[in-house]
């Protein structure tokens, strides 16, 4: 039996870490929610997302934090032009072109990445990184309690949206029957649109939270993307508030399994808990029946 000195931490550090997965998923969970596919590239998009971090650091000197406006403006104007100019264009209305579109675009964008970059494994230093914060027993490393705290802000601001704005009015009528909504006077592209662009500024902002105290290659964001689809799954698909819980859970779970297994098993939990959803409650914890 783990002591409690050596519990908490881990169940905090899994928190931390859990609502920045939380934030990428509810990117994911918007974009299915709407537009109904999966989008094989955000893990690609989030690896940009991280590189423009570095470079504004590296050339410009802006502090990730600062930089963050700057990014989820950036990823946003990304996603609705990718959603316009490239995705629906190429898809002509059929969701299995829309998969192989987003999984062609995530090809890419990691080849491009590696010309440019090479495969070597980039970070940041900012006068806080190594700074903590004890809090009881624990010493959490305060770029992971911004994180944490930004990420739970930008999720809230995030579900505001969805349901108190006209345009989360659109969304959610365009999820439920997009015919009827487009019968109604809604512009059924330009809300699939600024829900890929939504969903690619919730990476931005995961990016910003994310550097200071982590890396960028053009792999990373392979293995964020594999957790945010368990994410999606356990929470329920199309769910924002399965997707909330869902992700402070699977840190939990990682940060406690890593504590237990070692730190390379860690993710043994996550993939585990995975299956057993599938077998037991395919539809997740917050998502309806078919």
């Amino acid at each position: 039996m783990l002591e409690f000195s050596i519990l908490f931490p881990s169940v905090l550090n899994g928190l931390t870490t859990g609502a920045v997965y939380a934030l990428i998923a509810l990117g994911l969970t918007l974009i299915y929610g709407v537009l109904h596919i999966i989008n094989f590239a955000h893990g690609a998009l989030l690896m940009v997302a991280l590189y423009a971090v570095y470079l504004l650091k590296q050339h410009l000197g802006l502090d990730p934090y600062l930089a963050l406006p700057v990014l989820v403006a950036g990823m946003f104007v990304l996603g609705y032009a990718l959603q316009r100019g490239v995705i629906n264009r190429a898809s002509h209305g059929k969701d299995e072109n829309i998969l192989l579109v987003t999984l062609g675009l995530s090809i890419m964008l990691e080849n491009l990445a590696l010309m440019a970059f090479k495969s070597d494994t980039r970070n940041i230093e900012t006068a806080y990184t190594l700074t903590t914060v004890q809090i009881g027993p624990a010493f959490i490393a305060l770029p992971k309690l911004v994180a944490f705290a930004g990420a739970l802000a930008a999720s809230a601001v995030l579900l505001l949206i969805v349901n108190r704005t006209d345009l989360g009015r659109a969304i959610r009528a365009v999820a439920k029957e997009k015919q009827g909504a487009r019968l109604c006077g809604i512009d059924v592209d330009h809300v699939y649109a600024m829900c890929f662009g939504i969903g690619l500024a919730c990476l931005g902002a995961a990016a910003c939270f994310l550097l200071p105290a982590y890396y960028v290659n053009p792999q990373v964001g392979s293995g964020f993307v594999l957790v945010a689809f368990t994410i999606v799954v356990l929470g329920g698909m199309g769910s924002f508030t399965g997707a909330l819980v869902g992700g402070l859970l699977i840190g939990v779970v990682e940060s406690v399994c890593g504590l237990v297994l070692g730190e390379s098993l860690g993710q043994i939990g996550i993939f585990a808990i995975f299956i057993a959803v599938l077998l037991f409650r395919p539809q997740g914890l917050f998502g309806a029946k078919a």
